[in-house]
């Protein structure tokens, strides 16, 4: 099925020839986007481009591209669990149950938020490659809590931007094992993937720069409840820092957690949760702040760690 894109020209692509300012914006070779211009699937303000033509800041682009061979699609059926916490013309945001990956992946079977949303009847903005539309940002498949989506192109752009550039406050609820000492402190060490290749990341010399800030809430016998404060975001962050310092995330075997004490709590994944997402709204620039509850299983496994001590 064919993928229709309709967006205004960002303003970074002002003067830009047509087939490169294609390739920037869908990750396409300079080559695979002529090729689209010349098939007739480039519109410009209602009307066809060539290659050479040069793009001006807000005209309304209207591409479609063909599926690539085996990409994942979402699939369009409500997730059970998954609550909106808010919702205007620009953005939704959803308190992610477990289970839930944000969209679909080669691999995952699963129910994703974006496939969700659609279900349930929300629209998404269409930037972003198929399997992504509207997806900002990403929590972990069995990492719970709260996460926005782009409904409008505006949104997409400003909001892909602000996790860029770091302008938004990311913060976490993590029960770790142990006691972090200082009880306050920041993890400031490079990620990549594991040399094992078996979907693990770890701390790696010349990985990706990655911090994370803690400070302990709660000291528990076996255990410690920590705020996070993401200053960067790579996949499994908190999840790799925390193992790398010791004091894996209580249930996150994958990281080296223990699993007597995770069956202890009653725990099948990592506790982590998303407690809360603020940032500038996209279209009136005010702050804006969403958080969301600890689902049912880590709610339990607080509650008997805490009478444990």
């Amino acid at each position: 099925m064919a993928d229709v894109r309709a967006l205004p020209v960002p303003d970074g692509l002002e003067g830009e020839r047509a087939d490169a300012a294609l390739a920037r914006l869908f990750g396409l070779s300079r080559t695979r986007a002529a090729e689209v211009i010349a098939a007739g699937d480039v519109l410009l303000d209602g009307g066809p481009v060539s290659k050479s033509d040069r793009l001006h800041a807000g005209g309304w682009l209207e591409v479609t591209l063909p599926p690539p061979p085996g990409a994942p699609t979402p699939v369009a059926e409500p997730v059970p669990g998954m609550s909106v916490l808010y919702e205007d013309d620009d953005i939704v945001v959803v308190n992610k149950p477990i289970g839930v990956a944000a969209h679909p992946t080669t691999g995952w079977t699963g129910p994703t938020v974006l496939g969700g949303l659609l279900g349930a009847g929300h629209t998404v903005a269409t930037s972003g490659a198929a399997e992504r539309q509207g997806i900002v940002h990403r929590l972990d498949a069995n990492t719970t809590g709260t996460m926005a989506v782009a409904k409008s192109e505006v949104a997409y752009s400003a909001l892909k931007r602000a996790f860029k550039e770091r302008r938004v406050d990311k913060r976490y609820h993590a029960l770790v094992q142990g006691h972090p000492d200082p009880f306050r402190g920041t993890v400031d060490a490079p990620i990549d993937r594991h040399p094992s290749g078996n979907g693990r990341f770890a701390v790696v010399a010349g990985g990706r720069p990655s911090v994370t800030h803690y400070d302990t809430i709660e000291a528990f016998r076996a255990a410690s409840l920590l705020d996070i404060d993401l200053e960067t975001g790579r996949t499994h962050q908190i999840r790799v820092h925390m193992s790398a310092i010791r004091h894996p995330c209580v249930g996150d075997m994958l990281y080296g957690a223990d699993p007597t004490l995770a069956a202890r709590l009653g725990l099948g994944r990592q506790w982590l949760h998303a407690v809360l997402l603020a940032f500038e709204h996209p279209t009136h620039g005010g702050r804006v702040e969403f958080e969301s509850p600890y689902p049912d299983d880590l709610a339990h496994a607080l509650d008997v760690v805490r009478a444990e001590s």
